[in-house]
């Protein structure tokens, strides 16, 4: 038996429906879908898909039409939680996990350190208190973590390297924190399939970037290592519109 798994900052689930998500989620038939900045507080689970047996999880952020998290799954979760499990710790819906029977499954939507680098201090931050959630967890089972880390980790992982080195989300702070968090013993899932230049999750609205593929990948699924060797498949699916960011896909076998 294995387990499909889609991750996708849909930038706007209502949009996303709009465009298509519907059609998209019954094509794939994934067992579970990760979703971020969904800008949504009250999501209505489709009927198409509740007939199909999901059943949504949501963590909205408490400003209206901004970040988010939201999960459909139609395998049950024995448990969910939200953020880092501190009081007060995190209002932007950023951090979204559900436990299955072998591992635990995290959504996590990752700041965006913003022009200026204004909140590069936060994100980093943040970015430490995922590590220290993922150990934590880790403790019990296995971790799977998906999610738009709006960091392109190595120069092979965006089109324009030298133009960006001081831009947000391929700055050094946010590369090095990112090697940081893979030597504790995660693996960056795509990279074990495809070594390849040119393969990207996201692209500007500008600029007809995303035709002309100049991208940037910032959106990945991770495992704990002890699970490496049950990654049946990891890949991008550039060809899906519906978000200036494409879906992601990761099979994982028994």
């Amino acid at each position: 038996m294995q387990t499909k798994f889609i991750s996708w900052n849909v930038n706007g689930i209502r949009a996303a429906m709009r465009n298509g998500l519907i059609d998209f989620i019954l094509k794939e038939d994934a067992d579970v879908y990760a979703f971020q900045e969904v800008k949504n507080h009250e999501f209505q689970m489709p009927m198409e898909l509740s007939e199909k047996g999901y059943v949504a999880i949501a963590n909205p952020a408490e400003r209206k039409g901004y970040s988010g998290t939201l999960i459909m799954t139609r395998r049950k979760p024995l448990s969910r939680f939200t953020g880092f499990g501190e009081s007060g710790d995190e209002h932007e819906g950023r951090v979204l996990g559900i436990e299955f029977e072998d591992y635990w499954f995290l959504d996590i939507y990752f700041p965006n350190s913003q022009r200026e680098l204004t909140r590069l201090d936060y994100k980093i931050e943040f970015n430490n208190k995922v590590l220290e959630l993922l150990e934590n967890l880790r403790k019990s089972k296995p971790v799977i973590v998906c999610g738009d880390m709006n960091v392109a980790h190595k120069e092979i992982d965006i089109a324009r390297p030298k133009d960006n080195e001081h831009n947000a989300g391929f700055t050094k702070e946010e590369r090095q924190w990112f090697t940081e968090f893979l030597s504790h013993g995660y693996v960056d899932t795509f990279r074990i399939f495809n070594s390849e230049p040119g393969q990207y999750t996201w692209w500007s609205y500008r600029f007809n970037a995303r035709a002309k593929n100049i991208g940037w990948r910032i959106d990945y699924f991770v495992v704990s290592s002890e699970i490496k060797g049950k990654v049946v498949s990891s890949d991008i699916l550039p060809e899906v519109a519906g978000s200036d960011h494409a879906p992601i896909r990761l099979v994982i076998g028994n």
